[in-house]
């Protein structure tokens, strides 16, 4: 196979941003590095400490269990292991975990000699889940405010957030943020079936080419955006929905602490209406 003979050029030593050689190995086609060994061990301790959370309450449903944040007492503060400290140690083995997965795909980049745009768009990822875990509750003095560990009480975190702003819909971030989310789907949809309907065609007949892709949308919306053009895009349509989404998180409570609708009054008092 060519991607075996291709293994053994780009497996050799060199690119990694910390631990040098020692490290630098491969476990059947999974690279570990040092960043490799830090994900493990963060992502086995977080998970070992979900289950001993769950261990202290009162049920295995999967869909109950719930491991929640210090009290709002206990402010940016250390609080007890069975009082919301358990949340904290496992926040900082799952913060740990996305950053080391973050700096392993940037050496696997660097071996490759390819650019970083894989590790710099799943960052993003990373900054909404650390928006909500650490950037909002920090700027709101207490690691309450961060979302519980836990399906059902997730999901009431989501609820009462959006009921505690009247209407989070109303935040104007947040309607960047699904727009881009739906973006997101609509782009990977029409690519993703794209190159489907060329090159995985009927039973006897050919293997299209870029051509026929390019002919394809020019003929349907007029306009082609190109092979790299899609990739770019949808790169970019995916990091934005991100990034509004962390920033439609963070400004409701540090930075407006209103009703989200109360926000547009701005348009009623244009001078256009007088």
């Amino acid at each position: 196979m060519s991607m075996m003979s291709f293994e053994k050029k780009y497996r050799v030593r060199g690119g990694t941003l910390l631990g040098g050689d020692l490290f630098d190995f491969w476990m059947g086609p999974f690279y570990v590095g040092f960043f490799g060994i830090t994900t493990l061990f963060f992502a086995v301790t977080g998970t070992a400490l979900i289950f001993y959370g769950a261990a202290l309450g009162d049920t295995w449903n999967i869909w109950r269990i719930n491991i929640a944040p210090p009290d709002l007492s206990y402010g940016l503060g250390l609080a007890p292991l069975k009082e919301g400290g358990l949340w904290q140690i496992i926040t900082i083995c799952a913060t740990g975990a996305f950053v080391s997965w973050i700096l392993r795909q940037v050496e696997i980049s660097r071996k490759l000699g390819m650019g970083l745009h894989v590790p710099f768009a799943f960052s993003f990822a990373v900054l909404a889940y650390v928006t909500l875990v650490i950037i909002r509750p920090v700027l709101l003095g207490a690691w309450g405010h961060g979302f519980p560990y836990g399906i059902m009480s997730h999901l009431d975190w989501v609820s009462n957030v959006g009921y505690q702003f009247l209407h989070f819909h109303y935040n104007p971030a947040h309607m960047l943020a699904v727009t881009f989310f739906f973006t997101t789907a609509l782009a990977l949809s029409m690519h993703g079936s794209l190159i489907l309907m060329a090159t995985n065609p009927r039973a006897g007949e050919t293997v299209k080419t870029g051509e026929h892709e390019n002919t394809y949308f020019r003929d349907d919306i007029g306009y082609s955006i190109g092979a790299l053009g899609i990739h770019r895009l949808g790169t970019f349509v995916a990091i934005s929905a991100a990034f509004w989404s962390a920033v439609c998180i963070v400004i409701s409570g540090p930075f407006w602490t209103k009703g989200w609708p109360e926000w547009w009054n701005w348009w009623l008092t244009l001078p256009i209406w007088y």
